[in-house]
């Protein structure tokens, strides 16, 4: 059977409470960069407001912890650090109408066994929940999605230290399985590493030997690209034909590199400003269908900040956005979830096994 999205079902206005809602309250914006007291902070869930006249309208997309601002009859919503004074901006802190605003969190929530049954087993997920289902559901979410979809990977640096995975991840790339790529230095670095050295942190990336003097392999790798400029040229200049930056250089696949506090180098190209970062990567977020975030707690969390659960199509049509953590702990998928962002589905395995798993299971 081909993949079908499921449908999303919309609130029914016409019904108490929410026909009795009042407009929701409106309050501009007085200095940039600056909310209005008391304005409603957005979740990732699709949120609606009532206008004046009565109409209910839907923020065609969201993050959490942004601000809604009314223009034109079109509702926005922006980070709060980016409001411009005048800025219409909702304020209220209810959520089922009582002040004009709703978040609709069942829009697609199918009955599950647990709402069924008041006790169960294996009610969340674990080490030890099986993740078979979960992995063929991907495999055709991933199909579909290279057609119709914009498939977002956020990928920490264990996905290089591994020959297999990290060939893995550049055939993913190859064959359209990926629109978007967000990393840190280090992902970059050892992809790099492992191309030019064959190690990543100076381990063999297959046999996991040692090489002498290995830990320097990283620092002049970093020094090397510096020597070019950026990692584009260095990628021509040194005749690299693979890797997963390679991919995304052949394939014309964006990229963005997050810095944090502990990067070395960092490489040309790594943004180290914080706002910067945030911005690169929100501008592929909110594109996004699928996003699968691998090995890597920091960013793994930013991306689900980032990222809201629905998106609109070319039709108008609401839809979800899937989100996948793979990590080895449940502290990391945990961590996501308590954060907001709990349409993220976990596989709990090593991320090299998953990237290996994925590409058999998709390749040609």
């Amino acid at each position: 059977m081909a993949f079908q999205l499921p449908r999303y079902r919309a609130p029914d206005f016409s019904k108490p409470p929410l026909c009795q809602s009042p407009a929701a309250p409106l309050v501009p914006v007085e200095t940039d960069g600056v909310a209005p007291l008391d304005f409603h902070a957005t979740s990732n869930h699709p949120e609606y407001i009532r206008l004046a006249n009565g109409r209910w309208l839907l923020a065609e997309e969201s993050r959490m912890d942004g601000a809604l601002v009314l223009e034109d009859e079109t509702l926005i919503v922006k980070e709060p650090r980016k409001l411009c004074r005048g800025e219409l901006v909702v304020v209220g802190r209810t959520e089922n109408g009582e002040e004009g605003t709703y978040v609709h969190v069942d829009g697609f929530e199918k009955v599950s066994d647990i709402q069924k049954n008041k006790f169960a087993f294996h009610t969340r997920g674990t080490r030890e929940t099986p993740f078979s289902r979960s992995y063929d559901e991907l495999y055709e979410l991933l199909r579909h999605e290279r057609e119709h979809g914009h498939i977002v990977w956020v990928l920490g640096p264990a996905v290089a230290f591994d020959k297999d995975s990290r060939n893995g991840m550049q055939d993913l790339i190859e064959h359209g399985f990926c629109h978007a790529l967000l990393a840190g230095n280090a992902l970059a670095t050892h992809d790099l590493e492992a191309t030019l050295f064959g190690t990543g942190l100076g381990q063999d990336i297959y046999t996991q030997q040692l090489h002498p003097n290995g830990h320097y392999h990283h620092l002049d790798v970093i020094n090397s690209v510096c020597r070019f400029g950026s990692i584009s040229t260095a990628i021509e200049s040194l005749s690299i034909e693979d890797g997963i930056l390679c991919a995304c250089e052949k394939m014309r696949i964006p990229y963005v590199l997050a810095g944090s506090i502990r990067d070395d180098g960092p490489l040309p190209g790594v943004l180290t400003d914080a706002l910067t970062a945030q911005t690169a990567m929100r501008k592929h977020c909110r594109k996004a269908t699928t996003v699968i975030t691998v090995a890597t707690q920091l960013h793994s969390i930013a991306a689900g900040n980032m990222t809201p659960s629905y998106t609109l199509t070319a039709k108008g049509e609401v839809r979800p956005v899937y989100f996948y953590i793979v990590d080895m702990t449940e502290f990391s998928a945990d961590k996501l979830a308590n954060r907001g962002s709990m349409q993220a589905k976990a596989i709990l395995t090593n991320g090299q096994d998953f990237i290996v798993n994925l590409w058999n299971n998709l390749s040609p």
